[in-house]
């Protein structure tokens, strides 16, 4: 089933009621059923704009101690993931161990999925939110996009990579000094199903106190 973006409630103004918790069987669902796809089975079409514009706004609807919105996106399209994979190559081409398969596989970094949203981190001074918190609604608003990219029935998955720890490797993709990546998340439309994973023991999981 397509979901038209257009149908999707506005963005309410600051200070605006919202409504009271309902039960969403399709949301329990689709949390029970989500599994990441691998990169290579993510093919066009990817989301669209209003899509894109979408997922990104949902996923940015996050605690966020203090409204300090501590996050923002790099979208990879079109002939812009070739070129950031190339940015890439450079970079591990100057550390002088670099195999030609290896720079071959860092050129085509972005360009197995139609689409790939970087999370950056972008922490900010504050008193009453610390770094620490930060990093979680960043983590919060990584999952987000994917959630809401499987809601419009997109494949996804989230992956980080030698770039994620690279500081040279994050300048070539636009990154400030003080900036991480939290995520590479590539989506497209899933061509193959997964199969599932094993899931955590919620037994050797939960205490009560």
């Amino acid at each position: 089933m397509s979901i038209d973006p257009a149908s999707l409630a506005p963005p309410l103004a600051e200070n605006t009621p919202t409504v009271l918790p309902v039960a969403s069987p399709d949301t329990l669902a689709l949390m029970a059923r989500r599994r990441s796809a691998k990169p290579f089975f993510l093919a066009e079409p990817a989301p669209s704009s209003a899509q894109l514009d979408a997922i990104l706004r949902l996923a940015s609807r996050t605690p966020d101690h203090g409204k300090l919105t501590p996050w923002r996106f790099i979208v990879f399209e079109g002939d812009g993931r070739a070129r950031a994979g190339a940015a890439l190559a450079d970079v591990m081409a100057k550390t002088g161990d670099a195999t030609e398969e290896t720079l071959k596989a860092t050129r085509e970094t972005f360009t197995r999925a139609p689409l790939v949203i970087a999370v950056v981190f972008t922490p900010k001074q504050s008193i009453k939110a610390p770094e620490w918190e930060q990093v979680l609604a960043v983590g919060a608003v990584s999952y987000g996009v994917l959630l809401a990219a499987h809601a419009f029935g997109f494949g996804g998955v989230w992956l980080t990579g030698w770039p994620t720890y690279n500081a040279d490797a994050r300048t070539a993709l636009g990154l400030k000094a003080d900036e991480q990546i939290a995520a590479f998340i590539h989506l497209g439309t899933q061509t193959e199903t997964q199969p599932e994973r094993v899931r955590p023991d919620m037994a050797s999981l939960v205490t009560r106190y």
